[in-house]
């Protein structure tokens, strides 16, 4: 009787090793993914997001990092596929963090879901070493707006904000005041006429209110803009330039 306990001991022994190895080989292999999907509560909201590591990333190194805004509707489907066409690739090889939070309702990140924040952007600062302990704030159409409306709210947590296309929902003079120490950077395509317009009075409002923009338009290009590698080397440059001050008057 002892000999058999002993052996179902053993046997058990055995099987738990293996799901040791396992969990242990699944640790590893999350450790070294370059997109991780994570969750968190933030102002009582449940909130999923994408978190783009860089290649070789160590937690104990800072790295410059971005919050990227969805387009659409911004919820999981859009910030997946913003992270491929926009972010991923680049962000991996230069070394960026890349954070994607998808909308806990159906409101956008301009419109109620703004409550998150900045209990989000504590969260980042506290879960990853952050270059200089300041982000870049990004996105494209919806997501745009958002990182202008973000970027207003709380000036002190970023260094740019760059939409492609964006613009600020509230332009009375404290909220563009706020993006005084920050570089601003606007691209629009050249046949979205109707978002060109827009862009170009605000872009020429903030140079007067003394900030720092750079405005473009996108040859022969429409509302969602199609970056190839040129283009998104260019914008990482000018993350790059923003993180040396340029916003700084």
């Amino acid at each position: 009787m002892i000999l058999m306990i002993f052996c179902r001991l053993l046997r058990a022994g055995r099987y738990f090793r293996h799901i040791l190895i396992s969990f242990a080989v699944l640790m590893v292999a999350d450790a070294r993914a370059s997109t991780i999907l994570k969750s968190g509560t933030f102002a009582g909201m449940k909130v999923d997001y994408k978190v783009v590591l860089p290649n070789g990333f160590d937690p104990a190194r800072a790295y410059p990092a971005v919050l990227a805004f969805a387009s659409g509707p911004q919820n999981m489907r859009m910030v997946d596929i913003d992270l491929k066409g926009y972010w991923a690739e680049e962000a991996e090889r230069r070394g960026y963090i890349v954070i994607s939070p998808a909308a806990p309702t159906d409101q956008l990140f301009f419109e109620n879901n703004d409550k998150i924040f900045p209990e989000f952007l504590d969260m980042i600062l506290r879960d990853y070493k952050v270059l200089g302990g300041k982000m870049h704030v990004a996105g494209p159409s919806s997501g745009g707006i958002s990182a202008f409306h973000v970027a207003t709210l709380y000036p002190k947590y970023f260094w740019s904000v760059t939409v492609f296309p964006g613009y600020l929902d509230d332009t009375t003079d404290p909220m563009v005041e706020q993006l005084k120490p920050i570089c601003i950077y606007m691209y629009v395509g050249e046949r979205d006429k109707d978002w060109e317009k827009a862009m170009k009075q605000q872009s020429q409002l903030f140079e007067r209110k003394g900030s720092t923009v750079k405005y473009s338009i996108e040859e022969d290009q429409g509302h969602e803009l199609d970056l190839g590698p040129d283009e998104l080397d260019g914008l990482f440059d000018d993350l790059e330039a923003a993180s040396k001050g340029c916003g700084k008057k």
